[in-house]
């Protein structure tokens, strides 16, 4: 992870823990993929992928979560479920989009990958 993803990945959990959320892990890693931010909001568990653009050409930042990357991310939380055992867990995928300059748009997509 370069310093410039790990500096917007901490500007989404900052922002998401003014949202009320409670970070439980940054970075989470496994053979099935990475989850940039494992949070909690109340009794559900979220799994946040975090993604920057200085533009919104091409889509912008949640159009930079390709269909690929939407099935790396349920196979990761799947394992992340398993090995903690919490496979019944409610739990959701979240996507922060962050776009600009300062001061940065956020975009906040609750449960926006689903099986």
């Amino acid at each position: 992870m370069n310093n410039l993803g790990q500096q917007y990945e901490q500007l989404g959990a900052d922002y998401l823990q003014r949202q009320g959320l409670q970070l439980l892990q940054c970075n989470y890693q496994c053979k099935a993929g990475e989850i940039d931010l494992i949070m909690r909001d109340g009794s559900t568990l979220v799994f946040v992928e975090v993604k920057y653009r200085a533009s919104t050409a091409f889509g912008g930042a949640a159009a930079a979560v390709t269909f690929s990357k939407q099935q790396k991310l349920l196979r990761a939380s799947r394992w992340y479920l398993q090995q903690q055992r919490q496979s019944d867990q409610p739990c959701r995928l979240d996507v922060l989009a962050i776009e600009g300059q300062p001061p940065y748009q956020f975009q906040w997509i609750k449960n926006a990958i689903t099986q």
